[in-house]
């Protein structure tokens, strides 16, 4: 099974409601941070990607349909080369939405990670794959250098609709539902709501459940 959709957005775009969305498509399972907890042998694929290491994509996409979130939009260039059938949805919000939503979690982790509680060795490995990834690979500055931290958000997004043809790439508000995400995928929206799941609370379950 090779990916069908490439997920380039950051994080906090709606990414776990697209997941959801996609995989009600039929288009999952769909990779997202959310697998990599819940799979420990796939962190050290990641820590790999972290340090800049070769990797194989087909193991560590074997039986997924699609991907989003982090820490898969980090190699966002890579995967559109390795699949060059797959579909790129690039998920965005407005600015500031985006980051109120970001810095009061995963900014905030990367920031205060030492004040965690004591984690899962695997959860605790992932985290500092991610966050070298986000921060300083993607970044280049603090998570809560606000105008830095926007500037790599914009940037990504002028870099994707650079590098990928229109024809291959959907930038999606999940608040716009189902309609243009079928019509780009080809498919029937279904006579439901468009999901929408991960609060800034339910952000912090995997990580102790309490905010820091």
């Amino acid at each position: 099974m090779a990916l069908e959709i490439i997920g380039s957005g950051f994080g906090r775009t709606g990414t776990a409601s697209l997941k959801l969305a996609l995989e009600r498509l039929g288009f999952g399972p769909c990779h997202h941070m959310h697998e990599v907890f819940a799979n420990p042998p796939q962190v050290p694929h990641w820590q790999a990607v972290a340090a800049g290491k070769a990797v194989d994509w087909d193991t560590i996409f074997a039986g997924y349909r699609s991907q989003v979130d982090w820490p898969g939009a980090h190699v966002w260039r890579e995967l559109a080369a390795h699949y060059p059938d797959a579909k790129v949805i690039h998920s965005v919000r407005p600015e500031e939405s985006w980051w109120r939503s970001f810095s009061s979690t995963i900014g905030r982790l990367a920031v205060k990670r030492d004040a965690l509680p004591p984690l899962p060795p695997h959860v605790h490995d992932m985290l500092q794959a991610g966050i070298s990834m986000v921060q300083e690979q993607t970044f280049g500055c603090p998570a809560d250098d606000r105008e830095g931290v926007l500037a790599a958000y914009r940037k990504r997004e002028a870099e994707v609709r650079d590098a990928i043809p229109p024809g291959r790439l959907l930038v999606f508000d999940v608040a716009e539902g189902w309609e243009p995400l079928c019509r780009f995928l080809g498919v029937p929206a279904p006579e439901e709501p468009f999901p929408k799941v991960n609060s800034s609370e339910e952000f912090w379950e995997p990580l102790g459940g309490t905010p820091i």
